[in-house]
């Protein structure tokens, strides 16, 4: 039944783009083993340090290889400066150009791509592979959902600022604290008696990082509903924006899609290979996202009904986003009429852009209002906290 299913989508899918979505089994297989590949470089650094001082430890030193340089640092392990090493030397695949137009695309679709991009991880969160590590440690769950997300938008931010990726840049600073949050979780993990490496591959591996890298370049096609135009181009650059993203993070997969075709023969490939077994862990996920968005106890009026709202919104562009399989395996509410909003905005989208690709003035216009609108939105829902980028210290099970 399921491989009825994949092919019936596989041939709508192959009308759409014009090609067949299928990866050849060779790559499939090489895709397959990357759910069994870490972080090495970082890993050796985190043995060393992390687990040995504390985490506390850990992040004072490379804060301060950050943001004086490792060299300053004369007892620096040999761990830290090899992973430094690593950052530091351009891999040779690397195109400036392709990245900054990468980063720009990606933050011109402003909050719109918060949403999207928070909607259609809910679909991930039915594989036990991206959710046992977030209910092991209790990550996006409770009271915790929004705090993470919002340090994901934070993330999403800092690493698409125009010269952010650059030696020096906020973005590359935030992305190595990222990746080291990610490692400390992982060597931790798999110490746990119950992680089921066999079945699950290694915590946050290289295959899900992979995937996670291509929902949000070549993902972003789905914001053409939207009204957006992003072209082929565009997308190709978000693939290299992100492929040195996560190049920083310690992402460094065995094959990387080199274009748009393989790019969506590889979200196929991750569609189709879907087991779909995490059970009630995916569902108190997804809905624990989209409650974090409704009002709290103690907010005041104002503060209440602009949750209300977003809740509303929220939950419009999860059903908008979201595969009907998933939005009805997770139980969530009906929107009613809130489903409808993206729709309406379609229109306005749509003739701003048409606008933008032909006006010089107005393009710069709109990179700027779309930076800037981000970071409001950011300030609003986060408040005077800032992002700490920190794994949580016990696990909930």
């Amino acid at each position: 039944m399921k491989d009825a299913r994949m092919q019936k989508r596989r041939k709508q899918l192959r009308r759409l783009v014009g090609f067949d979505p299928v990866l050849p089994d060779e790559l499939v297989r090489t895709f397959a083993h990357c759910y069994y590949d870490a972080d090495p470089v970082a890993e050796a650094f985190v043995e060393d340090v992390y687990l040995a001082r504390g985490q506390g430890a850990g992040r004072a030193l490379v804060d301060r290889a950050l943001e004086s340089g490792v060299a300053s640092i004369e007892d620096a392990p040999a761990s830290l400066r090899a992973l430094f090493a690593e950052v530091e030397t351009p891999p040779q695949w690397l195109d400036w150009d392709k990245v900054e137009l990468g980063a720009r695309v990606w933050r011109r679709h402003g909050t719109h791509m918060f949403s999207f991009a928070g909607a259609v991880t809910l679909d991930a969160y039915q594989e036990c592979s991206v959710v046992k590590p977030l209910a092991f440690t209790g990550a996006y769950t409770g009271e915790s959902a929004q705090r993470r997300f919002l340090e994901t938008a934070a993330f999403w931010i800092d690493v698409s600022e125009p010269g952010a990726l650059r030696p020096g840049g906020q973005g590359r600073k935030t992305a190595l604290r990222v990746r080291l949050m990610h490692v400390f979780v992982r060597k931790r993990l798999l110490r746990h008696p119950a992680w089921d490496l066999d079945a699950w591959g290694v915590p946050i591996s290289q295959g899900d990082a992979l995937i996670t890298l291509m929902a949000g370049s070549v993902g972003a096609l789905a914001l053409k509903k939207l009204g957006y135009r992003t072209s082929r181009e565009e997308i190709e650059a978000l693939m290299h924006f992100w492929r040195y993203v996560g190049h920083l993070m310690g992402v460094q997969p065995r094959w990387y899609p080199p274009t748009y075709e393989d790019g969506v023969r590889l979200m196929f490939t991750a569609l189709s290979k879907g087991a779909k077994k995490a059970g009630e862990d995916g569902v108190d996920l997804a809905r624990s996202y989209v409650q974090s968005y409704a009002p709290r106890e103690g907010d005041s009026p104002l503060v209440a009904l602009r949750k209300r709202l977003e809740y509303h919104l929220e939950l419009g562009y999860t059903k908008f986003f979201l595969s009907p399989q998933s939005f009805r395996a997770f139980g969530l509410p009906d929107p009613g009429i809130w489903k409808l909003h993206p729709f309406a905005q379609f229109p306005v989208v749509f003739a701003l852009e048409t606008v933008r690709r032909h006006v010089d003035v107005v393009d710069e216009w709109a990179d700027v209002l779309a930076r800037w609108r981000a970071r409001q939105w950011l300030d609003t829902h986060l408040g005077p906290r800032r992002a700490e980028y920190k794994a949580v210290e016990s696990f909930t099970r």
